[in-house]
């Protein structure tokens, strides 16, 4: 676990969050991403690929800590997952855990098996072409390392039960290769471009499927986080301060 490292908040201090002072920390996409999977049932299995510090589980938890739901968490950085189960421990969330584990190999835990998961949630890392952080803990999580996204994509399908949901966060340019690599594996897509401000191209998509389904794709209306003065517009507030969900502000 790192040696130093903040003690932060989310949804407006509704959660605590552990997080390296000098290392990977989770951004707002974290948030937004978690508020997409709304439609969870009571009893459900949720897993978090490439969890990083935790902070879309944790998001989850707040919302669904009354339907007996199981969160698990596969990261590759040991001290990230150590640090995500302390965050867990202090917010009470005893049914949220962190597995340090390389998606790339075998998993061994009896708890992370394929077909399992009613929702598989993850902000992968987002380029393998950018220049990588000085720092290695950044690198690794932003940057894609003998793992293409289509490789992600798949996993995270592999994890799901059949007709399971899957939900994804990424640059907007990435949208045809997450596409290309569902196409056939999964329907009903549901796709939100996240707009940083008005007047802009989208800078992040929202995408959820749902394997095994031969349902037609829709695309949401524009979701814009700040208006013009840089401050978060009322559905952002209600979403990254309130601890909203997109279907409190579209009808998804």
């Amino acid at each position: 676990m790192p040696t130093e490292y903040t003690n932060d908040y989310l949804l407006d201090k509704k959660v605590k969050i552990f997080q390296p002072t000098n290392g990977y920390r989770a951004s707002s996409d974290a948030v937004l991403l978690s508020a997409m999977a709304d439609d969870i049932k009571s009893g459900s299995r949720i897993l978090d690929v490439g969890s990083g510090t935790g902070a879309i589980s944790l998001c989850l938890a707040q919302r669904l800590q009354k339907q007996e739901v199981e969160i698990h968490g596969l990261e590759l950085q040991t001290e990230l997952a150590e640090l995500a189960n302390l965050s867990a421990a202090a917010n009470g969330f005893s049914f949220v855990r962190f597995h340090p584990a390389d998606i790339r190999q075998k998993i061994t835990s009896e708890n992370i098996l394929p077909c399992s998961f009613d929702v598989v949630i993850s902000n992968p890392p987002y380029s393998e072409h950018d220049m990588p952080s000085p720092n290695k803990s950044k690198a690794t999580a932003h940057n894609q390392y003998d793992f293409s996204l289509e490789k992600w994509v798949l996993f995270c399908l592999k994890m799901a039960k059949p007709f399971g949901r899957i939900y994804l966060v990424h640059r907007a340019e990435a949208l045809p290769q997450i596409c290309s690599a569902l196409q056939g594996k999964a329907g009903n897509l549901t796709i939100l471009p996240l707009y940083s401000k008005n007047a802009q191209n989208a800078k992040r998509v929202i995408v959820s499927a749902q394997k095994d389904s031969k349902a037609p794709c829709k695309i949401l209306p524009p979701f814009v986080i700040h208006d013009d003065a840089g401050k978060y517009t009322p559905a952002a507030e209600s979403i990254l301060r309130q601890g909203k969900t997109f279907a409190d502000i579209f009808r998804i």
